[in-house]
């Protein structure tokens, strides 16, 4: 299965008082989702699910895509790693599953898979990582597929 994750772009800092989810992008942050909104469109088939997390950021973020996608509470920025990976049916699902989440459970997820081990790496903002995990004699493999910032674009 192809589990791709997809860090909310550049968004305002909170303002006293706001609730973290309703923090909006910033105007870099449009420019950064819709690059790699596009960038995504080229190579992502058209059979892939999209799970968003609540947050405004990454709903903004994933409008950008223009595809239909399931909004799923345990994405939200308090979610874990483990929440992320059954919300995407790892490594089970049928269709690739493109996750548009936060630091530091993405990292967290992305770490976990590559090397079984929980480390804090960091997706930059508006960042994708492509993993594609596959069996190969009896064992359980994570590939890294693509790794793209939107800056690149």
């Amino acid at each position: 299965m192809d589990l791709i994750l997809w860090r909310h772009a550049e968004a305002h800092e909170a303002k006293p008082g706001q609730d973290d989810l309703d923090r909006a992008l910033t105007g870099k942050g449009e420019r950064q989702a819709e690059r790699m909104a596009a960038w995504l469109n080229r190579l992502m088939p058209s059979s892939a699910r999209v799970l968003v997390s609540p947050a405004r950021r990454t709903q903004q973020t994933v409008a950008a895509l223009d595809r239909k996608f399931k909004t799923v509470s345990e994405l939200a920025p308090e979610g874990d790693a483990e929440a992320l990976l059954h919300a995407a049916r790892w490594p089970d699902a049928r269709e690739p599953v493109l996750v548009v989440g936060h630091q530091p459970t993405l990292g967290l997820a992305a770490a976990y898979l590559m090397t079984r081990e929980a480390a804090p790496w960091v997706l930059r903002k508006g960042a994708v990582l492509w993993l594609r995990g596959r069996e190969r004699e009896g064992v359980q493999q994570v590939v890294l597929h693509a790794a793209m910032a939107p800056e690149l674009l």
